[in-house]
């Protein structure tokens, strides 16, 4: 059912990702050797069950004591190689309806402590000097203006930029992987469409984007449900629409 492939396929994620930090970590200097640490089979056992529960979000799902004792009974079972207590065809149905009920409700607890922290957050930087607020709740801050026109919705542009959320949480930067990223400037999220269009080449921006300009209540990976987002932009080119298609078009067929 699809709990049990959640868990599946969110306990490989985690392995594989584990395994790919280690393999992308440089190595480190020499350092003198000290004993390594010697755990009992249990303990490995227990750090594997709690590995696999904080991988598919089990206290994000907000069981009480009684569920939680169910959950454990059930993997026991599963683990003792019992097969299952009930007529999977028929309970499958149900524990989908419930799963999902638990997941809304969990996004609605998200969303309304997005909404609280998006109100705190705004009071405050809309007393910053030399802040603009706009009609549509985009709220900007000019670092520096650029020079030259500015870019038009249908305009290909290059930047540099970095992402976070109201906390200081990082959740994207072209920066910091070192590679400017181009894109249509009517096919992003709107408060980039909005904003990126008040400076030029070579200025740079500071966003704060509201949630209905941003992910909304859906929000993305690393991003929580009525997120607001706050961009630190750098404008590096502007490709006009005409030569941007110019430059992705086909060459033409060899004349007959």
């Amino acid at each position: 059912m699809k709990f049990k492939l959640i868990l599946a396929v969110s306990l490989l994620l985690g392995l594989g990702g584990a395994v790919r930090a280690q393999d992308t970590q440089a190595a480190p200097a020499p350092q003198p050797a000290t004993p390594a640490p010697q755990y009992t089979e249990p303990q490995l056992v227990e750090e594997f069950g709690w590995f696999m529960a904080k991988r598919v979000g089990i206290a994000e799902l907000g069981f009480d004591k009684q569920q939680i004792d169910a959950l454990v009974k059930g993997i026991v079972a599963a683990a003792e190689g019992k097969d299952t207590p009930y007529e999977l065809e028929k309970i499958g149905p149900a524990m989908d309806e419930f799963m999902q009920r638990k997941q809304t409700a969990y996004m609605s607890k998200l969303k309304q402590q997005g909404e609280a922290e998006t109100a705190t957050f705004f009071a405050e930087v809309k007393k910053k000097p030399g802040v603009v607020v706009l009609p549509s709740g985009l709220v900007y801050e000019i670092e520096q203006q650029g020079e030259g026109p500015t870019p038009k919705p249908t305009d290909t542009v290059k930047v540099h930029y970095t992402g976070k959320l109201v906390n200081g949480t990082t959740f994207d930067s072209s920066v910091q992987r070192g590679e400017p990223v181009e894109f249509q400037l009517d096919q992003v999220i709107p408060g980039w469409t909005e904003g990126l269009q008040k400076i030029s080449k070579g200025g740079k921006i500071k966003l704060y984007i509201p949630p209905q300009l941003g992910y909304g209540d859906e929000g993305r990976p690393q991003i929580p449900p009525a997120s607001t987002l706050v961009f630190d932009v750098e404008l590096l080119e502007i490709k006009p629409a005409a030569a941007a298609a110019a430059t992705e078009a086909p060459a033409p067929a060899p004349a007959k």
